[in-house]
């Protein structure tokens, strides 16, 4: 049986189970009013929906909390079915299927190095670094004098990904993209 977590053991960034949905808690706030009993008003996201509720609930409520832990992963390659990566520390190899992680594979080279979340030990979901640096592989030209502000171009990256980039963006050059929008923010 999963360990039980009380209401006055919330601490952020924990997983909890709550009428079998797991969530991980963002933040929450113990309240004592004046009468009645105390509580705990809580702001929960979903795991596998990443939807964020309110949540209010007695003190001393008691939840199963959910055992998460995160290791650091190389991607080594995409065989278009399954996504094999190797545990950096261990050496260990293992396999995800690909619709799993493909919206995050968007942004993954060969080599890269992410994080693994893993949720009572099955492995769950990547989680990228909040921006990563990737070569222009095709794209129009930019025209000398188009340098009218808030312009932009679709660029394919070399990962087959494509972001929206200024004029001045050629090909070949190397672009800082923001994995949470898919947005470019500069020249690297």
């Amino acid at each position: 049986m999963a360990e039980q977590v009380s209401t006055n053991q919330f601490k952020n960034g924990m997983h909890i189970d709550v009428d079998g949905t797991i969530y991980r808690i963002v933040e929450f706030q113990h309240v004592k009013p004046g009468k009645g009993g105390a509580f705990v008003r809580t702001k929960l996201k979903a795991f596998e929906t990443g939807a964020v509720v309110d949540r209010t609930f007695r003190a001393g409520e008691k939840f199963p909390r959910i055992l998460t832990s995160v290791a650091d992963m190389q991607f080594l390659y995409d065989d278009g079915t399954d996504v094999v990566m190797m545990n950096t520390e261990t050496y260990e190899q293992l396999s995800l299927k690909r619709e799993s992680c493909a919206d995050e594979l968007r942004w993954l080279k060969e080599g890269d190095t992410v994080q693994l979340l893993s949720v009572d030990d099955v492995p769950a979901t990547l989680q990228l670094p909040a921006s990563v640096e990737l070569a222009v592989l095709q794209t129009e030209p930019g025209i000398k004098g188009d340098t009218v502000s808030n312009v932009t171009k679709p660029a394919t990256l070399e990962t087959g990904a494509v972001v929206q980039v200024p004029l001045f963006v050629n090909e070949g050059d190397v672009v800082k993209v923001d994995t949470r929008e898919g947005t470019y923010i500069s020249r690297a």
